[in-house]
Formats: C-alpha cells, sequence, structure tokens
C-alpha cells in the first residue's frame, strides 16, 4: 500500500490541518497498485463539503492519510519522523493498530526489519503485533506470500514496459513498476530479517522487593541480547515452588514505558519464588529467575502487631468538634445564628464588589498596630482593591506585640475557615473572663470575618509562615491562596506583580519601609513559598534528617526551601514499603547500638536495604553539610516508619541526643548550606497535613 512516490508526502500533510491538502494525490498513489493494495475511498469533490455527512468523509480522508504517512515513515526507517507523529497524534488518530490490506501493522514491519529504536517508540505509544500471526508457520507463510506476490507484480509491470511502445500509459507503468521493485526488496529483507532472527535471551537482571503486606513488585531489564528481533512483550510468573511446578499465576505485559509489574493478591507470610521472560516474534526465551529468588509479603507493622497511628484520628477530631458544636448550638450566644443565611445571602451577594466600593474598609496605609492581608494570585498576576491596594483589614490599633502564641493560633484557625462565625459567637462569651488572649483572638476572627465579608470569599488561604514587622510598631500577618480555576469574577481586578511593585508609591524610606512596602518586595518568594509548600513527594521510601533549634517561645525545624512541607531528605528507593525482614534486620541494629552504616562491610553486602541507606546517608549528609565522619554518632529513628499514606513512608536519622535540638546561644559548627529555613514546628505540622 505503501510506495516510493510516497516519499513526496511532506509530514505536514500527516497534521492536523483544516482538510487535507490532496486528498486526491494520496487516491491516485494508490489506485495505481493493483488489487493487492486495494482501499475503500470514495471519491468527492472538496468544493462541495457541507453538512455532517460530508465533514464525516472528510476526516476519514484525513485519518487515512496520517496512517498512510506513518506506514511510509516506518518503512523508510525514519525515525524523527514517527517520533513527531506519535507526539502530535493519538494512537486513534493514526490507526496504530489496524492492520493494512496486507495484514501487516506498523510495529510488524519494524520488527521485522530489526529497527528496534522506531518499534519502542511504537511499543511505548501502544502499537501491537498483527493477531493475524498466531503461529511462526503462519508468519513465514505470510511472509513468502507477500514476497513472491511482489515478484510476480514486478514481473508482469516488467514484461508491459518491455513491449510497449513509449507514451503516457508506459510511463505510468514504469513509476508503479519502481514502486513495486522497492516493495519486492522490502518484503525480502523483512522475510530474511524473520528468518535470522531467534528467540531473546533471558532479563539481563531481575529484581524482587516486597510492596506490600499481600503484595510483590518484580522490575526487570531488557536482555542483553535481542538475537535480532525486538522484545515486544514479557512474561512474570510465581510460584510457591522453586522448580515453578505448580505454578501459581502468570501476567504478560506489553505496556513497556516501565519494565515494572506488582503482583497483587498473595498470602502474606508466604514465600514466593519469581522469573521473567522475554517475547519476539520468533516466540519466548529462556527465564530469568529473581534477585533474590524469593520473598515474603510482609509489612514492618507485622513486626510487633502495631496499628497505624493515625487511624481513625481525623474521624475522632470529627466526631469531638461536633459534640462540642451540639453542646453550643443551644448557647444564646447562638441566637444570632437563626439569621444567619439571610445575613450570608446579603454578603454574598455584594461579593467582590466591595473591592471596588468607595466606602469598603480596607486601609490603604498602617498606623502602628496589627493587620491582617490577604493575596490571591493567579499565574503572575494578584488581586487587589479599586485604588490598586493588596486587601488589608486592621486587627487591634493597640497592640504593638503580637505573641507567638497568638499566631500559631490563628494558623491553626486557618483549617477551619468556614467556621469562623461559630467560633467567633464562641469566643464571645468566653471574654467575661476579660483575658487579654481571647480579647485580641476574638479580634482576630473580628478581622477574618471582615475580609471574608467585602471579599466574599471564605478560604482566605494558607497563613505564612512568619509576620512581617516593621520598624513603625506595624504588623502585618498574610494568607495566600492560589485561584487556579478559570472562573471570572464581577468587577475583580487582576494586576500583573511587577506592574503592582512599579507603580506603588512608597510613603517609607528605603532604610525603613513600612510592612506594606516590605510585603510588596518580598511577594514574589512569598508565593513561590506558597506553591512550594503544597508539592507532593514521588512515590517511595525516603531518609530525612530531624534537626531542631528552640527560641524563647518556639521551636523551630530545618526544612528545604524547595519543599518545605517535608523534612530535608533524600530518596532511598522507590518501593516505600519496609518488609518484616527488613524491620527486623533495623531492630537488631538499634538494640546493639551500631552505628549508622557509613562504611561498607562484607558481611551485609547482601542486605539491599543496607546498601541502599549507605548511599542515602552519604547524600544527605552532604546535603546539610555535615562531615561523613561525623555521621558515625546519629542514630535511626527505630519505633516506627513515619507512613504518609500508602506511596511516601519516611525512615528518619537523627542527631546525637544532646544536638537534636539546639539550644538559644549554642553554637551549630555545622550550618546547612544556602537554600533552607526554619520554621516553626507547628506550621511545619500544619504543612504536612496539607
Amino acid at each position: 500500500k505503501m510506495t516510493q512516490q510516497m516519499r513526496d508526502l511532506q509530514l505536514a500533510q500527516a497534521r492536523k490541518p483544516p482538510g487535507p491538502s490532496s486528498p486526491n494525490a494520496a487516491k491516485r498513489l494508490y489506485r495505481n497498485l493493483s488489487g493487492k493494495f486495494r482501499v475503500n475511498y470514495t471519491s468527492f469533490d472538496e468544493g462541495s463539503l457541507v453538512g455532517r455527512g460530508e465533514k464525516e468523509k472528510l476526516r476519514k480522508s484525513y485519518l487515512f492519510q496520517s496512517n498512510a504517512a506513518l506506514f511510509e515513515a516506518v518503512e523508510l526507517q525514519d525515525l524523527d519522523r514517527v517520533q513527531e507523529m506519535l507526539k502530535h497524534y493519538s494512537p486513534e488518530e493514526l490507526d496504530l493498530n489496524t492492520p493494512n490490506s496486507e495484514g501487516l501493522l506498523p510495529l510488524d514491519i519494524a520488527i521485522m526489519t530489526n529497527n528496534a529504536p522506531i518499534a519502542r517508540a511504537l511499543l511505548q505509544a501502544g502499537a501491537k503485533e498483527s493477531p493475524h500471526f498466531v503461529s511462526l508457520e503462519s508468519r513465514s507463510l505470510h511472509l513468502s506470500t507477500l514476497v513472491r506476490e511482489a515478484e510476480q507484480r514486478v514481473n508482469e509491470l516488467m514484461a508491459q514496459v518491455v513491449n510497449e511502445a513509449p507514451s503516457a500509459d508506459c510511463s505510468e507503468k514504469e513509476k508503479q513498476l519502481k514502486a513495486w521493485e522497492w516493495r519486492f526488496r522490502l518484503y525480502k529483507r523483512m522475510k530474511a530479517g524473520f528468518e535470522h532472527a531467534r528467540v531473546p535471551d533471558a532479563p539481563s537482571s531481575v529484581h524482587l522487593s516486597v510492596a506490600s503486606s499481600s503484595s510483590l513488585q518484580v522490575t526487570f531489564w531488557e536482555p542483553l541480547s535481542v538475537n535480532s528481533a525486538v522484545v515486544t512483550k514479557y512474561k512474570v510468573e510465581w510460584s510457591c515452588s522453586p522448580t515453578f511446578s505448580p505454578l501459581l499465576g502468570e501476567a504478560v505485559i506489553d505496556k513497556l514505558k516501565d519494565l515494572c509489574f506488582t503482583i497483587q493478591g498473595l498470602v502474606s507470610g508466604t514465600a514466593y519464588h519469581i522469573r521473567v521472560s522475554a517475547y519476539n516474534m520468533k516466540g519466548w526465551g529462556p527465564p530469568q529467575a529473581s534477585m533474590p529468588p524469593f520473598a515474603i509479603p510482609s509489612n514492618w507493622r507485622e513486626y510487633d502487631g502495631r496499628a497505624p497511628r493515625r487511624r481513625g484520628q481525623a474521624e475522632a477530631l470529627d466526631h469531638l468538634l461536633g459534640q462540642v458544636k451540639t453542646v453550643h448550638q443551644h448557647c444564646i450566644c447562638h441566637e444570632p445564628c437563626k439569621n444567619q443565611p439571610q445575613s450570608r445571602k446579603h454578603s454574598v451577594s455584594k461579593s467582590l464588589k466591595h473591592l471596588f466600593h468607595p466606602g469598603s474598609k480596607f486601609l490603604k496605609t498602617l498606623k502602628r498596630g496589627l493587620y491582617l492581608t490577604a493575596i490571591f494570585y493567579k499565574d503572575d498576576n494578584i488581586l487587589v482593591t479599586h485604588e490598586d491596594q493588596i486587601p488589608v483589614v486592621e486587627i487591634d490599633d493597640t497592640y504593638s506585640c503580637l505573641l507567638m502564641q497568638d499566631f500559631l493560633w490563628l494558623t491553626k484557625v486557618s483549617c477551619m475557615w468556614d467556621e469562623i462565625l461559630w467560633l467567633r459567637q464562641c469566643v464571645t462569651v468566653s471574654q467575661s473572663s476579660c483575658s487579654c488572649i481571647l480579647q485580641t483572638r476574638f479580634k482576630m476572627l473580628l478581622a477574618i470575618s471582615q475580609m471574608q465579608g467585602l471579599l466574599g470569599i471564605q478560604d482566605l488561604g494558607q497563613v505564612f509562615f512568619e509576620p512581617i514587622k516593621d520598624k513603625q510598631g506595624n504588623i502585618l500577618i498574610v494568607t495566600l491562596k492560589e485561584v487556579k480555576t478559570n472562573q471570572t469574577f464581577e468587577s475583580v481586578r487582576w494586576v500583573p506583580i511587577c506592574k503592582l511593585q512599579t507603580s506603588r508609591k512608597s510613603v517609607s524610606s528605603p532604610e525603613e519601609p513600612t510592612a506594606l512596602d516590605m510585603l510588596l518586595i518580598s511577594v514574589q518568594d512569598k508565593l513561590a513559598y506558597h506553591q512550594r509548600s503544597s508539592h507532593a513527594l514521588s512515590a517511595g521510601l525516603y531518609l530525612g534528617y530531624l534537626k531542631l533549634c528552640s527560641a524563647v517561645d518556639q521551636i523551630r525545624v530545618l526544612v528545604p526551601e524547595q519543599l518545605p512541607n517535608i523534612l530535608c531528605h533524600v530518596k532511598i528507593r522507590s518501593n516505600p514499603n519496609i518488609s518484616r525482614e527488613e524491620w527486623e534486620w533495623l531492630q537488631k541494629m538499634a538494640s546493639m547500638e551500631e552505628p549508622v552504616p557509613t562504611e561498607p562491610e562484607a558481611d551485609r553486602a547482601q542486605n539491599p536495604l543496607f546498601q541502599e541507606l549507605q548511599v542515602a546517608i552519604k547524600e544527605l549528609m552532604t546535603l546539610v553539610n555535615i562531615p561523613l565522619q561525623e555521621a558515625k554518632d546519629f542514630r535511626l529513628y527505630s519505633q516506627e516508619v513515619l507512613d504518609f499514606g500508602d506511596q511516601v513512608s519516611f525512615l528518619l536519622l537523627l542527631p546525637p541526643s544532646d544536638d537534636v535540638c539546639t539550644a538559644p546561644g549554642q553554637n551549630n559548627p555545622y550550618t546547612p548550606r544556602s537554600g533552607f529555613l526554619t520554621l516553626p514546628l507547628q506550621i511545619f505540622e500544619l504543612g504536612e497535613e496539607r
């Protein structure tokens, strides 16, 4: 179906134009070939395409050309062209797994011409082999038939060209002859490739690890030699017997983007043997046994039957909060709640219009006090009031010193923005004690309600980990929220951050900037922090470094700037599970008070976790700027593995007991390199939960 003449077709014809540039050119090309290249292709006038039926014909014509161009690129062994088509079009658009009139698929041509790069690209895109080749004999017979028919057609056209006088018809037959001669050579090359190929060698390596108490993970690598034929699938087999008799199960993997497979539904505590074999067009090669030769599904919790520490905690807290609400719902302080729906409706109706209402209570300047500001951003734009100001409301104009306990309390309140009205009413009753702390917190709740009402938005986002303080006695608490939706708000003004920074007229000197000026100067850093603090780790087991430092009113924890919601860490491996056997080894090492493994030891060389920890500890010590010899005094936390969901787990590396937390004034000889910061411990815990 493809001929040498199709080299003149440009790749642009396979892209998505409004319509095919010349479908008749493709028709003529394929009509010139003999009956073996039959294609159901309906002729139509491009100028009369009107209506749904004609558009469907146009779409099919376009898909036909895309499929034809892909076949041509594979046959011409044009890797760049194949990769570009696979990048821009889906398998459905290319008809990737629809056989042509010869019963061949693009992958068949690639593997029988032994073009490994193109075959791998097709396999990763989801290409399959033709289902017509059910046996080696059927494939051999099919190729022989194609070669014989192509040779016969070449001979027929050769005779016609020799015997006919020069004419336009003769010139057309010469073109057909060249096309068939090229196809004859292609089929012979495919037949020779098939005949010389052998079954592939065994996979070069098979690694077995324990994924959970009921599953094992198998990772394998390509054979060192595929014997002139590309591997198109793998088979994983498992059994309780080293002879694999009886066989408990098998799985065929034909999606080769990741050579990894997880065997599910296994029995905890039972040893399973695993082997993997490779397949090419000549059949299955010999199997490769896994390393280690067997594994037992298990989890570290089975060592002492420990239940997950956080199991049921979220439900228990929700239940406790419900009980508190039930106790307070008949309280006199909640009588105004009866009118809450009407009040809320009124607030929402005003919505963001208040941003541009001259009577809004947003502040333009600060006058020695405690304030709240909310930063909403989208891409490089920030939400501002009608006066091009970041929304700011006053908390307390007589409060010149923010206590850390009040600030940390506010960060916890940020986890329940929707409950501000209820919290405010509860604190109102408690004010009878005339506590200064309660009065301050009540004013914070009032300011939050005011901000929510003026913006018409309940969720004010995440509280930045430290307030901004200036020399004029102003304290600015900052909340950050990214707007990801394409929702359009009425009368909202989005301003580019850079424009806001350059257009604002500062009322302070560079030596003593106000808190608002300090906010604008550092707003991009704060947005970067907010975005990074929501990033998640990829699945795996990590080694974390716990380092604290204390102050008069708080404890802070060392974290990386790029991921401030996680401890300083390095990745140990992609499998997050710690098996029971691995945990037993860690417990034994802890009970013997052995130092952490920093140097290789011959008797432990066969322990994969030991080797992985060696590499991870060296990398982590380099990261936090601690000499490796100092790590000999460090300890692995052996009370538990820290599980964050099902896909991420941590082992903790601890300094000596006296150095876990650096006291005020205590010298720390090993200062981490740039790229780290210290967060208040409560802020870190909240970020971890988010």
